[in-house]
């Protein structure tokens, strides 16, 4: 894929549903890039379009119009088959319900999108312990989810967005389950992810959280009324390090 084009562009991308009198756009034709290395928050108030936004950039859902380049490619001109490999490949997502395996260890959990890329066992183990130690779970590696803090459970799940090296990580808000000390510990991980380079992109509707994301965009009513950097808030705000998010 191309490394001078935006990793991620909406060319005037709506999302229509129904017709005649009941049609409803959850996207009106928005535009935005998002370069390699960012960190950004897509905002709005419920039925904004936000989660529309994210299902697109996801590859879980194509646009009605427009166009959807990711890493120059443009992916509402591909087949099924395609999107799912693109999201396999170069997307990692980190979900509100954390979705871990019940009766996997953190260490199985991380390693499961591994095994759908066919990679050997010890390759795998190795980058699950690996990412795993990235988001300050060090020693966690054969506790199952009933035995970890739902912040603890929530590092597991990005450590597993993290394990396959994807071009972007798609985080829908993901603090959501989580008090608000184990959310700005989730948040101080993510953004030294982004210190190290990673590309992130957060749903959100909490401002606290929001507050960690360099760059806002702002939907309402399917169309942006915002870009930019949010007012009065500086670049990872309550900064931290993993030492400390894993306490």
């Amino acid at each position: 894929m191309a490394d001078t084009a935006p990793l991620i562009e909406f060319r005037n991308i709506a999302k229509r549903y129904g017709e005649g009198e009941a049609e409803i756009f959850a996207l009106a034709g928005i535009d935005f890039a998002i370069e390699r290395g960012e960190f950004v928050a897509i905002m709005g108030p419920s039925g904004s379009g936000k989660s529309t936004a994210m299902n697109i950039l996801g590859c879980l859902d194509t646009p009605s119009a427009g166009h959807y380049l990711f890493d120059g490619v443009d992916v509402a001109g591909l087949t099924r088959d395609q999107r799912a490999l693109i999201r396999r490949n170069y997307i990692g997502f980190v979900f509100q319900g954390f979705n871990l395996l019940a009766r996997a260890s953190a260490l199985e959990n991380v390693e499961l999108p591994l095994i759908y890329q066919g990679l050997p066992r010890d390759e795998r183990r190795a980058l699950a312990r690996e990412a795993l130690a990235r988001v300050g779970l060090n020693g966690r590696e054969h506790h199952d989810p009933s035995e970890l803090s739902g912040g603890q459970q929530q590092r597991v799940a990005i450590a597993r967005a993290l394990v396959g090296q994807p071009e972007v990580i798609l985080a829908d808000e993901p603090t959501g389950n989580l008090d608000q000390k184990r959310s700005h510990e989730i948040m101080k991980v993510l953004a030294e992810l982004n210190d190290q380079g990673m590309t992130i992109v957060m749903v959100t509707h909490e401002d606290d959280m929001a507050a960690y994301a360099p760059r806002h965009i702002w939907l309402t009513d399917g169309k942006i009324t915002s870009d930019g950097a949010p007012t009065g808030q500086s670049q990872h705000a309550a900064p931290g390090d993993l030492t400390e998010a894993a306490q």
